[in-house]
């Protein structure tokens, strides 16, 4: 049913045979330069990548490019991911669908972007930020059929992998139990981050970064952001024992990544 949809995954005995190499001076360190070339990262030398590009909705963070010009940004920014990933590697992208009418599926784009790379879809998390009445107000038509709106309450984290959906190799996991189940449940309540509070007008939630480290990763990982932002996957994955390197190409928003790490 799925033969010729994705790429083949290659066997244990393959993988291992590919070199990892082990984090160098290029660890811990958040680069003022696009994602498009991480010359500064080896190959195969990366646990996992997580990331929240920026939304292309007018931020003033990101440059208004059209749909067309910003896919083909994360397919550039996805083809260096998946060569720095180790074999086995995770690559989480939170994604939010856009639009009214008409309503724009990015997660559609998003699947289709990174399985042409040669990712492995490996599963989808909803991350609902809120319940009730909160939300961007798009009622549509009040109280009538003609053209009611739904408003967003949730956003997606797409996970993929590279070459294996398992690790050939062995390490530390420091997950409880407790987080384990609530971690692969496919839906995720984890309130939003403050914009005023970090500085930044999308910033991610510490919380939902530190429970995709401990799922995915190793202690002694090193964790990539190559939209790394005001820094919250650099914070995540030092609170969590892990090394991190991100890209990030407004120079106001490493400073702020830095200072947050201080």
């Amino acid at each position: 049913m799925y033969e010729g949809l994705f790429a083949e995954p290659l066997d244990e005995t393959e993988l291992k045979k590919i070199p990892v190499p082990p984090p160098g001076e290029w660890a811990n360190q958040i680069y003022c330069h696009t994602a498009e070339d991480m010359r500064h990262i080896p190959d195969n030398s990366i646990g996992l990548a997580v990331t929240s590009p920026p939304y292309n909705a007018n931020k003033d963070y990101d440059d208004d490019l059209s749909l067309t010009e910003y896919l083909g940004l994360i397919s550039r920014v996805g083809a260096e991911v998946y060569r720095v990933l180790r074999p086995g590697g995770r690559y989480a992208v939170n994604i939010a669908n856009l639009g009214r009418k008409p309503y724009i599926p990015m997660n559609a784009f998003f699947y289709q972007a990174h399985i042409a790379l040669g990712f492995l879809p490996m599963g989808e998390i909803i991350w609902q930020k809120a319940k009730g009445a909160s939300g961007s107000t798009a009622w549509g038509s009040w109280l009538n059929a003609k053209a009611p709106r739904l408003r967003d309450l949730h956003e997606y984290v797409l996970i993929f992998a590279k070459q294996s959906f398992s690790r050939p190799d062995k390490g530390e996991s420091d997950i409880s139990q407790e987080e384990f189940m609530a971690a692969t449940l496919s839906v995720w309540e984890i309130a939003p981050e403050s914009a005023k509070r970090v500085g930044h007008p999308a910033p991610f939630p510490v919380a939902l970064v530190e429970r995709l480290i401990r799922l995915y990763s190793y202690r002694g990982d090193v964790v990539l952001d190559p939209f790394m932002g005001s820094g919250t996957t650099a914070v995540a994955a030092a609170g969590c024992g892990r090394g991190y390197v991100g890209y990030e190409v407004n120079e106001d928003y490493v400073e702020l990544a830095e200072k947050r790490l201080e």
